[in-house]
């Protein structure tokens, strides 16, 4: 059974309550936050603000899923940085993002951002798995006090030059052996993962996978508004027996908001 969520930067320019009115009516049970929609970086988003915003989701009668695009849109963060000092930087606020989550009701956090984890000319990948792990490592702890995952997303090459299968991101979450470290399916990065089809890869390591993001790899909109046939990825995740969310992540808003959570919760639903 999925479990359909939608991402909130689709909603550009709505205020919270709005955007969840909207999304409960159309079908979804969870809302998931770009953390550059709630202010330019998440501690400027006050305790009072996080109150005020788990509250809105939960009176519209859904959960918050978690944060993603968690470095995006900020400066002075970077995962593989041969700096040490923005290497702790990253891990400050990577654990302000923990707590942020679990004041907003969230129990899940994506780790993409691909700019921000680039490897620099000069850093071997070993050496990027060496010091994105020494990054993660830092914020176990305050990912267990939240009680938030942090689920590794491989991104393709045009997007980044690192952790690009679900392979390298599985070498990554079994170095750290934690279960706060889980794996994150995206269909447009699995649609260029060299490791099988995307079906296959849902079958492979749905197991080990924490979230998961779902839309068209051509049109970059929702699931369903493009060639991709999503029947057999509905029936790979049932295969896998993956039970977490599968949230709709577009990138082309032009058929609007609601025209595009409409189509994809549909596509979702088997309709």
């Amino acid at each position: 059974m999925i479990r359909p969520a939608i991402c909130n930067e689709l909603f550009e320019g709505w205020t919270l309550a709005r955007t969840c009115e909207v999304v409960k009516k159309l079908g979804y049970e969870g809302l998931e936050i770009a953390p550059f929609t709630l202010a330019p970086r998440i501690t400027d988003f006050t305790a009072d603000q996080r109150r005020e915003a788990r509250q809105i989701i939960a009176d519209a009668g859904l959960a918050t899923v978690g944060l993603h695009w968690l470095l995006a849109k900020t400066e002075g963060f970077h995962l593989t940085s041969p700096a040490a000092t923005t290497r702790q930087r990253t891990a400050g606020y990577l654990r302000a993002l923990a707590e942020a989550t679990a004041d907003l009701g969230g129990t899940l956090m994506v780790l993409g951002s691909p700019k921000q984890r680039d490897l620099a000319p000069g850093v071997t990948p070993e050496q990027g798995l060496e010091y994105a792990a020494e990054v993660i490592g830092a914020i176990l702890p305050a990912l267990d006090a939240a009680k938030v995952d942090l689920c590794l997303e491989p991104l393709g090459p045009a997007e980044t030059n690192f952790l690009n299968s679900l392979a390298e991101a599985d070498r990554l979450r079994a170095a750290l052996d934690h279960p706060r470290v889980k794996l994150h399916l995206d269909v447009k990065a699995m649609s260029t993962d060299p490791g099988g089809t995307i079906p296959e890869l849902i079958r492979e390591y749905g197991p080990e996978a924490g979230h998961l993001h779902a839309q068209d790899p051509t049109t970059l909109q929702g699931p369903g508004m493009g060639p991709l046939d999503f029947g057999p990825i509905l029936k790979a995740i049932a295969a896998s027996g993956y039970a977490g969310w599968t949230s709709v992540e577009v990138f082309d808003f032009t058929p609007g908001a609601e025209a595009i959570a409409s189509a994809s919760i549909g596509t979702l639903r088997g309709r």
